[in-house]
This record gives structure tokens, sequence and C-alpha cells, in this order.
């Protein structure tokens, strides 16, 4: 199956294309000369679907949107759907992950907990009134200092408590397995098996 995924986030097309296997060939949206979506939406939820939208409707290709972020809970879950604009222009990670720990400077390990969130919404077309949705979470806490130098976006800053060591110090395949877009992807493709 041919799909279009709406994002033009390198990191998300490499993770969801080794996680998708065979059977699925993955397009950036950018291949198409398909810009970003505006992402009006409240919810993560929204967000996909807008995303996914919209590429279906620029490329008549079934659409994959994911619409994913970073919620800390002693930030009232900021940064959440603002996650790659937080500190103001989209995909600066850098500027992002200084801003967010300067936001946290002084708080204890103890109230530090965050969690990855994604959504992934997929379309058959554009006018499908029956996207599949699915999601999922990843549950951590904020390290103070960047740790490891895999992943992108939050990663070098997010400590997951199972595998005992930053996202960005795990290997690409677990990361990718056990992170919120292996959770969601995994559980969408149960959904495609088991419609």
């Amino acid at each position: 199956m041919n799909l279009v995924l709406a994002s033009s986030n390198a990191g998300k097309l490499s993770e969801l294309r080794e996680l998708l296997g065979d059977g699925f060939t993955l397009h950036a949206q950018s291949e198409f000369g398909v810009g970003d979506a505006e992402e009006t939406g409240l919810s993560f939820v929204e967000n996909a679907i807008l995303k996914a939208r919209h590429a279906a409707r620029a490329t008549g290709l079934p659409a994959l949107g994911d619409d994913s972020g970073l919620c800390v809970d002693a930030l009232n879950g900021a940064p959440g759907l603002y996650s790659a604009r937080h500190a103001g222009r989209h995909g600066d990670s850098e500027a992002n992950i200084d801003k967010l720990l300067r936001e946290l400077d002084g708080i204890p390990d103890a109230e530090r907990n965050a969690r990855f969130v994604c959504v992934l919404a997929l379309l058959r077309h554009a006018d499908d009134p029956m996207p599949l949705v699915a999601e999922g979470v990843w549950c951590g806490r904020i390290l103070r200092a960047r740790q490891g130098g895999n992943g992108f976006g939050y990663d070098p800053v997010f400590y997951s408590p199972t595998h005992a060591c930053g996202a960005a110090e795990l290997p690409a395949h677990i990361k990718n397995r056990d992170s919120h877009r292996g959770i969601a992807l995994a559980k969408l493709q149960e959904r495609l098996r088991n419609p």
C-alpha cells in the first residue's frame, strides 16, 4: 500500500518507515510538493486528522497523519500541542529543549514527570468519514541536561524508566518500537488487520 505521511519531519518519516515494514511504501508529502497543514485543532486527534485530510486531498493517496508532543505535568501539560514550536520557531529542537529546561529549573526530579503522546490517523481518501485513529503514550520524566546522541526533538532530555536511560541513549530499533509512535503504530496495524 502506498501511503503519504502528512508531515515534513524527517525523524518521523524515518521512524515510521522502519516500523511499517513490508507491505507499505511511505512517501513524505514533500515528495509531492505538499506543505504542512495548518494545525488548528484543539487536540492531538484533531490535528492528526487535519494533517491526513490535507495530504490525502493534495496527493490523491491514502494518508497517515501524525500529531505528537511532550506533555509535562509541572507545566500543566505544556508544551503539548505546541511542542514543535515551544520556543517560537517551528522545529527548532535545541531552542525548545533550552526553554523547557529553563522552565523546569529548580523542579525536583520527583516532579518532572512527562509523557510523549502520539496520535496517528489513517485516511483511505480525503473524504474518509471513518479515519482509523490510534494513540500511543510513553511515560517518563525530564532530565536536567541532555543525554545521548540518538533520536530527535525532545529525546535528549526524556528519561525512560522502563529502559533506565534517556530516549536519545536508546538504539534506534528499541526506541522506535517502544516509543509513543511505536505504540500508536502497533495499535494502528492491529486495527488494519482486524477491522
